[in-house]
């Protein structure tokens, strides 16, 4: 019997041409996907080594172990104040309106605009002659009546004496008593209308009610006022001393109160509105006796002496007010207190010349001084170049190096690199 024919190997290829294309696609993927990842995995083993040293430092540079010049300071121990800063508004302790109290001509205006005062100086002069013939009426008036009252209190002794030897009736003499009482009452009346008119008179000679300053010119002699117009012929603002009235939170209530109700007065500072220039110093005199509810913050007012006039009504000022004072507190320079997140740290200068980071509490800040807790007092902390530190970083003194430099001394390779790179 013959065997059966079985297809050659080359047939089978040609009947199955696509498996071989199918083959020759995926080994010419997988020959450029490799070429493609060479690179990355070249520099993967770098990029790695990188961020485990900036891991370490905390900024993500590479560091090489080479030794970084800073500036140093010590932990003091000092006291450190505490403010409530806020915007306040210049408020005089009385501003005045005067008006005219008289009908009348004005004859002359005895002030200059923005002039300082005193109380009771004629700052306006009416046309007193109306005033003066009313009062020259009610003054003839008064007299005339007195005479008739004296009259009548001779006629009531006369008939006084003749009822007591029964020559007239006891209806004569009580008519007469009542003479008496009408003419008194009608004196009585005349002397309030002198005094009236004496106090009308008064009033054409316009004062100043307060001292203070005056604001500018609002009439002109020649015009004529009246009274009850309702017409303001100036306004004086008193100027010295002077109030402020600012906010402050509610929270900070609590420690403002605790000090008054301790008897300490507290100081309030005063700034111009960029807070550079300080313009004044006084006490805080009160506080509003209920809190804005729109704002969470309660009123406060501060008296201050204000000899020069330097403050003017309703100027925007800054305010500081000293709530408290901490004592013996740990003080370091604001610019060594660094942030990562809300934690505050600092590197702290070791003997072996590293510098360690160390974690702290900043309890409160003023100018350039921080006071803090964590650190003990004589410690060595860093001022600069923080950007090239990291924990255990190797550092050296900058004011020590630059004082061997100015013995003749020769600056390392680390201390010019310092001085480049500082920010």
């Amino acid at each position: 019997m013959h065997e059966p024919l079985r297809p050659s190997p080359v047939a089978s290829t040609e009947r199955h041409p696509h498996k071989t294309r199918h083959w020759l696609a995926w080994l010419l993927v997988i020959a450029v996907t490799v070429v493609l990842l060479l690179p990355l995995l070249h520099k993967r083993p770098a990029a790695a080594e990188a961020a485990s040293g900036g891991g370490r430092g905390g900024r993500g540079v590479s560091f090489s172990g080479e030794t970084t010049p800073v500036n140093l300071a010590k932990v003091t121990v000092g006291e450190m104040p505490i403010y409530l800063d806020a915007m306040g508004t210049v408020t005089p302790q009385a501003t005045v309106n005067v008006y005219s109290q008289v009908t009348g001509r004005v004859l002359s205006v005895n002030y200059q605009e923005g002039q300082i005062v005193k109380q009771g100086q004629v700052i306006v002069e009416v046309d007193p002659r109306p005033t003066e013939a009313q009062l020259q009426q009610a003054q003839a008036g008064l007299r005339r009546d007195q005479a008739a009252l004296q009259q009548a209190r001779t006629d009531l002794q006369r008939y006084e004496n003749a009822l007591d030897e029964h020559a007239i009736p006891e209806q004569t003499v009580s008519d007469q008593r009542a003479v008496v009482a009408q003419d008194e009452g009608t004196v009585a009346n005349d002397e309030a209308a002198v005094r009236y008119d004496e106090v009308q008179l008064g009033y054409c000679h316009i004062v100043a009610p307060i001292g203070g300053r005056i604001g500018l010119r609002l009439i002109d002699a020649g015009n004529t006022i009246f009274a009850g117009s309702g017409t303001t012929i100036a306004t004086i603002t008193q100027i010295d001393p002077i109030t402020v009235v600012f906010s402050v939170a509610e929270d900070h209530l609590p420690d403002v109160q605790k000090q008054l109700r301790a008897g300490r007065t507290l100081t309030v500072d005063l700034y111009d509105r960029a807070q550079a220039t300080k313009i004044a110093s006084g006490k805080l005199l009160s506080l509003d006796n209920q809190v804005d509810t729109t704002t969470g913050t309660v009123k406060l007012r501060a008296l201050f002496a204000n000899p020069q006039g330097t403050l003017f009504a309703n100027q925007f000022v800054s305010t500081r007010l000293q709530v408290d004072t901490l004592r013996g507190a740990k003080l370091i320079p604001t610019v060594a207190v660094q942030y990562n997140g809300q934690q505050a740290f600092v590197y702290l200068a070791q003997p072996n010349q590293t510098a360690v980071l160390r974690n702290l509490t900043v309890l409160n800040t003023e100018g350039d001084k921080a006071a803090i807790d964590g650190l003990n007092p004589g410690d060595t902390v860093v001022t600069s170049n923080f950007d090239r530190l990291q924990d255990g970083a190797k550092i050296l003194d900058a004011d020590a190096q630059r004082g061997q430099r100015g013995q003749g001394g020769q600056p390392g390779q680390g201390g010019q690199r310092g001085r480049g790179g500082r920010q």
